[in-house]
């Protein structure tokens, strides 16, 4: 396996994905056998939502047939900013499912919510903000489940201090935020440029784990994400999370998703330390955790309130599950905390689920998204695989 791309602790997992292939003009549905990247695209499996709505998705992937496509390394050396639709390169490996996402699960991620809206997306303000907040609440965050009475607690010492935000509510109350991050198909995979809304002069990486659900609401793999937002749009207006979320190449997912089996479940995604890794053509290196243990909801709770008899998702979905990182690290100033420059390379990794590496660049100036749900859907009849 590729180093850049799976760790030892991802041998013996089994993962699917999606490649383009020149040959067809299209994407694969891809596993990866001996280094190997394997094209099991066929009739019974035209994509990956279909594949995760079989009733047993790895038994399928591991009996089925296919054909090389190259080694791993050789196709992840094709795929960056720019490739090219004459080789074989990777793409996020989730089709035609929902991107979903949820915000504010950390009740540490919170407390810098409430501090970007305290003070309305400058940066200026917020070490003095931060300060305060700290002072009042402590280590009450510590372990706190959200809807629990300790979390009503907390909101109550905060809102008593003149510190009440909406996100408050949906960090610590009962329901979650669940918004969609992008649309289908925008998604962008690993190597590929991630892109920032020209606009936007405070931001950053969020690295999280995005659970792959089907229609039926089953959890059946995991892969790693990269939920880029933009610090300065949502925090003037909580009502501006659209443009601070979905902008062209702003989701990435990837590399692949790691299907559940006897090695790797939903108990593994609990335990799961991420590790965020920017390199900055300035020399600029920030490193930064999250800790799944610390999520205020657990997962299953937080697919649950994405659909149910509320919500259906015929094709299925991909979950962000939210992140505990916050860049707090000072970059060029004093008390202006991180932000992105062009160029920077984000690396988030996790054992056994392998490294997602993008480079970041304006929205404007990454590749168009142009291979939509009419294109994919024409290139499969032609293919003979509808």
């Amino acid at each position: 396996m590729s180093d850049s791309l799976l760790d030892s602790a991802a041998s013996g997992g089994l993962f699917i994905g999606r490649a383009w292939n020149p040959a067809v003009q299209g994407p694969s549905v891809v596993t990866i056998r001996d280094g190997e990247l394997i094209d099991i695209t066929s009739p019974a499996v035209p994509t990956v939502s279909g594949l995760l709505e079989q009733s047993d998705p790895a038994g399928v992937v591991r009996s089925a047939k296919g054909s090389s496509l190259g080694r791993l390394e050789d196709v992840a050396a094709n795929s960056n900013g720019t490739p090219s639709n004459s080789t074989v390169y990777l793409l996020a490996p989730s089709d035609l499912q929902a991107i979903k996402a949820c915000g504010v699960t950390f009740a540490q991620s919170m407390i810098e919510r409430v501090i970007e809206e305290k003070a309305a997306g400058n940066p200026d303000r917020a070490a003095a903000i931060r300060e305060r907040v700290s002072t009042l609440i402590g280590g009450s965050l510590n372990n706190l489940k959200a809807g629990s009475p300790e979390a009503a607690n907390v909101k109550q010492a905060l809102i008593e201090e003149g510190m009440w935000s909406q996100y408050l509510e949906v960090g610590i109350g009962p329901d979650a935020e669940v918004f969609t991050k992008a649309p289908v198909l925008s998604s962008v995979g690993w190597g590929s440029d991630v892109g920032l809304h020209p606009i936007s002069t405070w931001n950053n990486p969020e690295p999280e784990i995005v659970l792959a659900v089907n229609s039926r609401g089953e959890i059946k793999g995991a892969a790693l994400g990269n939920d880029v937002n933009l610090r300065d749009v949502e925090g003037r207006s909580a009502l501006l999370l659209g443009k601070a979320k979905d902008n062209n190449a702003s989701c990435a997912i990837g590399p692949f998703i790691r299907l559940f089996d006897s090695t790797y479940d939903l108990d593994a995604v609990r335990k799961a330390e991420l590790d965020l890794k920017v390199t900055g053509p300035d020399g600029f290196v920030l490193n930064g955790k999250s800790s799944m243990s610390k999520i205020s909801r657990d997962p299953t709770d937080l697919v649950k309130q994405t659909c149910g008899p509320h919500h259906q998702y015929p094709d299925g979905f991909m979950l962000f599950l939210g992140t505990l990182f916050a860049p707090t690290q000072d970059r060029d100033a004093v008390n202006q905390g991180f932000t992105h420059k062009v160029g920077d390379i984000v690396e988030i990794s996790s054992a056994g689920l392998g490294t997602l590496k993008n480079t970041v660049r304006l929205s404007t100036e990454c590749a168009p998204w142009t291979f939509g749900i009419s294109a994919l859907m024409a290139n499969l009849a032609r293919r003979g695989l509808l």
